[in-house]
């Protein structure tokens, strides 16, 4: 994930890497001339001759008018969740920073699934005792053709090349959508909808990652597919329809790992924690922070917020600011919602932070080096009710930040939403309009909350109704929001309201979220403040109301 966010945030963080992340992505050069030379070689073999066998490409002689892609390797050292070496990878891909829009590619987009669907159904799971598999599908991209009218040209792989009569190097012309190209992560999800619908599965209108069969549900993460259901034998049924569609599905056991995070279930309790135990020690080990000699902290962040710091020292380089962030955001949007505040203040100052930042982020290090055995502990009710808690800390940067910059006044919004009692989504960021109340910043993350909360009631709906909650004798579905503010909940219960919101982008959020509630019969409660689970969005807290709020959101 922290490839992903240097390499896509901004040109400028391509070569930003942490020391960590090299030792796992070595280059051609440093893969056939360290440790696990070998195993990296093995790994090239194997890919070119899985390459050959799936007919990917023609070996052409070299014309002029070709536009000829370069290739490159990318070697991967897979980890398990906890940091043991799973398995070494090798990837042949093609350089699509170099292709040419209309021409060798058209469309690029491509969805995976949320994880907000993936945790409502480790919810379900831990209810209903439902068993998963995870699978995963070998070359996925490969899997797809080209569509007409691409005609991709590329370099052999190093290593391998071959030559003519006159010694000049021979080109592929691409069959199937490579790793690298832009249009390969659309042109597999593509692929793999056709062959799941195939195989009797009916996509999600609301998560085009979610299929939804007589007897499994199968949620899928780029070429990671994972599936639940009541028996075994269902799963390895809707494998084997997959492999006579020509999907070749790998199985990985059960969802004892997803994308990095470790799922711990207990039989007896029927609770699942979520970890990520080995990114935590690589973004410790980024930091520079010595596990024995660092002092640990009660808090990852300091009472005052995260300003610009204009005047500040400028950042040291010790470590790559921005791999750093992408990692903390993996985290803290996966498992760690005890962060998501800290981690959203640092993330304001990717492209331009100074020393202070960098110590925010060591604040971080220091906080996760006491937690980091910890994790997302589920702990489900057997009543399936749906509970928000919107909070919003209005202009909380006024007064430090400089008062002539507007950003001094805006205010933050911060919500959790749990579906039995437990989180399936956090947020925390700045307001994009700025509140001149403290009623209008809390309208404005009540609002931001309702947007967020709606898909999810319809999605425990239509994955409820799949998994046989639907039934008539399951109780009625109780959709709460508890709000701390006496004002904010005043306007969103009063219908028609006792006083006119000032402006229009006010007027529809309140009227669209009133229209709401009506609709769907939620409540809308009073909590006091020292309950409000949104408030650990908001701002930095006192250790003790912070651990008071964390053990009631993560259960420790």
């Amino acid at each position: 994930m922290e490839s992903l966010v240097v390499n896509w945030l901004h040109p400028l963080m391509l070569a930003a890497k942490s020391k960590g992340n090299d030792a796992d992505n070595p280059t051609w050069i440093q893969a056939m001339n360290g440790p696990f030379s070998e195993e990296y070689w093995e790994a090239a073999c194997i890919e070119v001759a899985t390459l050959e066998k799936m007919d990917a490409w023609s070996v052409k002689e070299r014309t002029p008018e070709m536009n000829v892609l370069p290739s490159t390797w990318a070697f991967k050292c897979k980890r398990y969740p906890d940091g043991l070496i799973k398995k070494f990878k090798a990837r042949f891909c093609a350089r699509g920073d170099r292709q040419i829009e209309g021409i060798d590619y058209f469309e690029t987009y491509a969805p995976v699934v949320m994880w907000v669907t993936v945790r409502l159904l480790l919810i379900l799971e831990c209810l209903l005792g439902l068993v998963s598999k995870q699978g995963d599908v070998t070359c996925a991209f490969l899997h797809a053709h080209l569509e007409e009218g691409e005609d991709v040209y590329l370099h052999m792989p190093r290593g391998f090349q071959q030559y003519d009569k006159r010694g000049n190097a021979k080109v592929l012309k691409l069959k199937r959508t490579l790793y690298g190209l832009k249009q390969s992560p659309r042109a597999f999800w593509k692929y793999m909808v056709e062959k799941l619908s195939n195989s009797g599965m009916v996509q999600s209108d609301l998560d085009p990652c979610l299929f939804i069969g007589d007897t499994v549900i199968a949620v899928m993460y780029v070429d990671d597919v994972l599936m639940w259901s009541t028996d075994t034998d269902n799963i390895y049924a809707l494998g084997e329809r997959l492999r006579k569609e020509g999907v070749e599905l790998e199985e990985e056991d059960d969802a004892a790992g997803f994308l990095g995070v470790k799922l711990v279930k207990s039989s007896k309790t029927g609770q699942m924690v979520m970890t990520q135990e080995g990114l935590i020690n690589r973004i410790i080990e980024a930091l520079g922070l010595d596990v024995d000699q660092s002092t640990e902290r009660g808090t990852p962040c300091l009472k005052a917020p995260l300003s610009k710091d204009l005047d500040g020292d400028p950042a040291s380089g010790s470590f790559s600011y921005a791999s750093i962030v992408g990692m903390l955001l993996y985290l803290s949007g996966h498992s760690r919602p005890d962060i998501s505040y800290s981690v959203s203040q640092c993330a304001r100052f990717t492209f331009s932070p100074k020393h202070s930042h960098e110590q925010a982020l060591k604040l971080i290090g220091r906080y996760l080096l006491k937690t980091r055995h910890k994790g997302l502990v589920l702990t489900p009710t057997r009543e399936l009710n749906v509970d928000a808690y919107p909070d919003a800390d209005f202009a909380g940067l006024y007064g430090y930040e400089d008062s002539l910059d507007p950003i001094s006044v805006k205010s933050r919004t911060g919500f959790v939403i749990n579906v039995a009692n437990c989180p399936v989504l956090w947020k925390s960021q700045l307001q994009s309009m700025i509140a001149t109340s403290t009623m209008e910043a809390e309208i404005n993350a009540l609002a931001a909350c309702c947007k967020e909360l709606m898909p999810i009631l319809d999605m425990v709906d239509e994955v409820g109704k799949a998994v046989g909650l639907a039934q008539s004798d399951q109780p009625k579905m109780h959709i709460r929001i508890h709000e701390d503010n006496a004002s904010a909940l005043i306007l969103a219960k009063t219908v028609p309201p006792q006083f006119t919101p000032r402006s229009k982008a006010y007027a529809v959020k309140t009227h669209w979220f009133r229209e709401q509630i009506i609709l769907r019969g939620i409540l809308l409660l009073k909590i006091s403040t020292t309950e409000q689970l949104g408030d650990i969005c908001t701002k930095c807290l006192p250790q003790a109301t912070f651990e008071y709020l964390r053990k009631k959101l993560m259960g420790w």
